[in-house]
């Protein structure tokens, strides 16, 4: 195997080597180089030995000493260097299968990548994993890594993942547990199928795996199953019933590892009717990007940024907040304190029904831009639309039904601005100052 040279920054060690555009980088110190992950691994030493196949075809060696861990200086056509590996199961509650026809290409695609694990944090299933990737992951101590679980029973693993090594896999989890690679899971919660005496299953033999991280989040269920597997929607008493169990393995977790371990989705605190807990309870905010601890997170960060301003009844400002209709009560509180201490500052907060996934979908990650612009047509919008960045690509463009931010902003005839999941930028937001203000 070989990767393609794409560019060679100047001045740095590789160039000054005489790397070139256009060479190949066949192995570094007699390993071969594959993907992004070999070269990562193997570019961290002083010593380097590059075996190069020049455009010419001549393959020949290059000697390289440089300050461990300094990059290298090389370019790749792609991040991985490689292709994305793509999902080859079939799960009962994959969100893809749920999105309407018509979107993006790159939404209905679904990687199932231990390379974008270790990049970008991205789930496993472990279902497509190789002995070579296995023993690299070991060898190189790629740690964590992101499973998703689901649940520990091997049949049923397979009957919702639709796909038959879904249960052998699992036995994977040892074997990197047995070389002290840290594990973070996740678990995506069907009433009915890995819930109640299922769940506690797998939360006691993940912990008996000393994993790092067990993150319980809700299945979520769009308007678009048709011909998919029967599910059903989590009720209040389905969801205190999952906290309930996830508080309990949490708390004896705590006294018996120093953390928590285990913990549910802000969206089952919310269906269940339950308090969101204070901040201290989600540790270091390990799950964050499972929904968990968002709440609570944005709310000790306003607050404290909030008591931390002095009041000031010259600011004279109109503002709106465009959320998911899960979270707005909770964002309704935290505006109520700030208008309080800022009384020239009115906050209008407008829940979204999501009528392009239906109405079960209440996330505000999940808005689409044309509900935004059906339902806030005509609305008091005041000086600027505050919206969660969540609901955009990384490129802060486009929703996912492929509407611009700007046509959003052309339409509702008011400046749109994405706030990242951070109560001190909220706050910022909201009150107009600039940054060197905070």
């Amino acid at each position: 195997m070989a990767v393609t040279i794409k560019d060679v920054y100047r001045n740095s060690y590789a160039y000054r080597a005489g790397c070139e555009k256009g060479d190949t980088l066949l192995s570094i110190n007699g390993n071969d180089i594959v993907d992004v992950l070999d070269y990562r691994f193997y570019q961290l030493n002083s010593d380097l030995e590059l075996k190069i196949r020049d455009r010419r075809g001549e393959v020949h060696n290059v000697r390289i000493r440089k300050p461990e861990y300094e990059e290298l200086g090389l370019a790749f056509d792609t991040y991985l260097m490689d292709k994305e590996r793509s999902c080859r199961n079939q799960c009962v509650f994959c969100f893809i299968d749920q999105l309407p026809k018509g979107l993006r290409e790159s939404l209905y695609f679904k990687d199932d990548d231990s390379r974008l694990s270790f990049l970008f944090g991205n789930y496993v299933t472990l279902t497509n994993l190789t002995e070579h990737e296995i023993s690299r992951i070991i060898k190189m101590h790629i740690s964590p890594i992101n499973v998703s679980v689901h649940t520990t029973n091997p049949e049923l693993r397979v009957k919702m993942m639709k796909n038959r090594f879904a249960g052998e896999s699992l036995k994977l989890l040892k074997r990197l547990s047995e070389h002290h690679i840290a594990i973070n899971t996740q678990i995506v919660c069907c009433p009915g199928w890995n819930d109640g005496e299922e769940l506690k299953r797998s939360l006691r033999d993940l912990y008996a795996l000393d994993v790092n991280l067990i993150a319980v989040v809700p299945v979520g269920l769009t308007k678009y199953r048709e011909g998919l597997a029967p599910l059903t929607p989590f009720t209040v008493e389905k969801a205190r019933e999952t906290v309930d169990v996830l508080e309990a393995f949490g708390e004896m977790c705590l006294k018996t590892k120093g953390k928590r371990i285990a913990y549910a989705a802000d969206e089952l605190y919310i269906k269940a009717g339950y308090d969101i807990p204070d901040a201290s309870f989600y540790g270091d905010f390990e799950a964050i990007e499972n929904g968990i601890g968002l709440i609570a997170q944005l709310r000790e960060d306003l607050m404290d940024e909030l008591d931390y301003r002095e009041a000031d009844d010259s600011i004279q400002r109109t503002v709106s907040l465009a959320c998911g209709t899960s979270v707005a009560p909770y964002l309704r509180t935290l505006m109520d304190a700030v208008e309080k201490k800022f009384t020239g500052v009115k906050i209008h907060i407008y829940p979204i029904v999501n009528n392009f996934f239906g109405e079960m979908i209440n996330v505000s990650g999940l808005i689409v831009g044309n509900d935004l612009i059906a339902q806030l047509k005509n609305k008091p919008l005041g000086d600027v639309l505050l919206i969660s960045s969540a609901m955009l690509r990384f490129e802060n463009d486009l929703f996912l039904d492929n509407v611009h931010i700007d046509d959003v902003k052309r339409k509702l005839n008011i400046e749109v601005l994405p706030i990242n999941n951070d109560g001190v930028m909220l706050l910022q937001a909201i009150l107009g100052k600039e940054e060197e203000d905070v």
